[in-house]
């Protein structure tokens, strides 16, 4: 009788063996899935929580979830991205305030077009002076004849009241940079006084611009002038009309964005 109560003893205590293994497989499979998970995001503190918590529950000491190499690296991981992310906002923040004050500048080119605009209308200038505007600023274009007579660089005397009014409507606040520039047609220079058209052109556009700055509300350090001649035409020069649309002076107010002339 007692060697088979003995016999079922053994019989039930070895069937309850094969529950250590499979607790170790599940344990070591749960942290098998930890680790994965734990891999695959940066955040090392989360990481470093984790595996102090199971290395506690496992047995209190070192376990598989210590990896103190691990820990550095995630975190150098982590700061990078955290400087990516911060560069990618900043360059962000910077293309979008350079785009408001882009659309505002433009906005102010609009608003002084307008007042040049009514200026030329009140003077009935429609046929001699046009304005525009584009990427590179606003255009105040003169035709040559309302300010030179054929052949001459000197702005004719009776010009000189329209110079003093157009040097007025550039008092600008705050002040931008302006470029006076001449252009001729393709005729080709027929006195002694100037070589070729380049000259002619140049010269035009620096006594416009000194009869500009008569005015002292104007500051010449926002002056320059440009000479081009005959190589940027407006209109065909194989017609008088397209020749005298050629043929002038241009004022070009810059964005507050560019520092210099195109």
């Amino acid at each position: 009788m007692s060697k088979r109560r003995k016999k079922n003893h053994d019989e039930e205590h070895m069937g309850e063996d094969w529950l250590l293994p499979y607790a170790d497989i599940l344990t070591l499979l749960l942290a098998l899935f930890i680790v994965l998970f734990a891999s695959s995001s940066v955040d090392a503190k989360k990481f470093e929580q984790i595996s102090n918590s199971f290395n506690s529950a496992f047995d209190g000491g070192t376990g598989i979830m210590d990896q103190p190499e691990m820990v550095p690296e995630m975190e150098e991981l982590a700061g990078e991205e955290s400087i990516e992310l911060s560069e990618t906002a900043e360059s962000s923040t910077t293309d979008e305030e350079e785009e408001a004050a882009a659309l505002a500048d433009q906005e102010e080119l609009q608003g002084i077009k307008e007042k040049i605009d009514q200026f030329i209308q009140d003077r009935g200038l429609e046929e001699e002076l046009n304005t525009s505007i584009s990427d590179d600023g606003l255009m105040l274009s003169i035709e040559d004849n309302i300010l030179f007579d054929s052949g001459e660089d000197e702005v004719r005397e009776e010009a000189e009241a329209l110079s003093d009014d157009i040097s007025e409507l550039l008092v600008l606040s705050p002040p931008r940079n302006i470029v006076i520039s001449g252009h001729t047609d393709n005729v080709p220079i027929s006195n002694a006084d100037f070589e070729t058209n380049w000259d002619l052109s140049v010269l035009r556009a620096v006594h416009f611009m000194q009869l500009l700055l008569n005015n002292p509300d104007l500051d010449p350090a926002i002056f320059s002038a440009k000479g081009y001649g005959e190589h940027k035409p407006a209109a065909s020069n194989d017609t008088a009309e397209g020749r005298a649309q050629n043929r002038r002076v241009e004022i070009l107010v810059l964005p507050l964005t560019e520092d210099a002339a195109p």
